[in-house]
């Protein structure tokens, strides 16, 4: 399973940070803390286990910047 996370579209609602809080954080600045990432599209393999918290994420999201990939 793949989380895709589109940085140049996410404006750091912060809805993804309580639907899945141990795969997104917010900074001390109130961005994501993805953004640290050079490049504008965050991937990453995630195990089946967070797969809920993953798609509760995806869906929350205002902006629809996440997407799960089977």
């Amino acid at each position: 399973m793949k989380v895709e996370v589109d940085l140049n579209t996410c404006q750091d609602h912060g809805q993804c940070v309580y639907a899945a809080p141990d795969m997104f954080a917010l900074d001390d600045e109130g961005r994501l803390s993805l953004r640290s990432r050079t490049t504008d599209v965050y991937e990453a393999e995630v195990d089946e286990g967070s797969a809920g918290e993953l798609y509760e994420a995806a869906e929350v999201c205002p902006l629809q910047a996440i997407t799960v990939h089977e």
